[in-house]
């Protein structure tokens, strides 16, 4: 068995909330933006770094309402969700400088989804180069800066954006 060393991950485990919940219901509801990794949020959906990212600066945009079904959302979420995609390219793209971006959802559990039953938008930055030897030969992913600086290089760059509040750097940005 492979075995990665991840200290910064008891956070997670250890994090306050009902363990047979939906994380993505109990996160916004927690007064801890940058602990629970919530970068930005907007009125019908928030930003969440993954805390197993692919490749650094992650995201995935959630809608607020607990559902697994694309149709369950109204026209306004729907909406509103969509432009929380786009400005979460935007900060990527301004934050982290990558040569592409990966997006896309896994709807329902044979989908590849862990998280079946509330639906949401990975938002994946892409580098040339960023596939190297190390999946191929060792079975490793290399993520190569700390979730806490992404956090910093997007929340400054939501925070950069048109029609925004900032309310400090342990909140998430207000897309308004």
């Amino acid at each position: 068995m492979d075995q990665m060393f991840a200290p910064w991950r008891i956070e997670w485990v250890e994090r306050d909330g009902d363990p047979d919940g939906c994380a993505f219901c109990d996160l916004p509801e927690r007064d801890a933006d940058r602990e629970s990794r919530i970068v930005a949020r907007s009125e019908h959906a928030f930003c969440l770094l993954n805390n197993a990212p692919y490749n650094p600066g992650h995201a995935m945009v959630i809608p607020y309402r607990h559902t697994g079904s694309y149709p369950d959302l109204d026209d306004e979420a729907l909406l509103d969700h969509s432009r929380l995609v786009q400005r979460t390219l935007a900060a990527i793209d301004e934050g982290l400088d990558p040569d592409g971006a990966n997006t896309g959802m896994n709807l329902g559990d044979s989908a590849g989804g862990s998280i079946g039953d509330h639906l949401h938008t990975h938002v994946v930055p892409r580098w040339a180069g960023d596939t190297n030897f190390m999946p191929v030969v060792s079975d490793t992913k290399v993520i190569v800066e700390a979730i806490e600086d992404t956090y910093d290089h997007l929340h400054d760059a939501f925070a950069d954006q048109d029609d925004v509040r900032d309310p400090g750097p342990d909140e998430a940005i207000v897309v308004e």
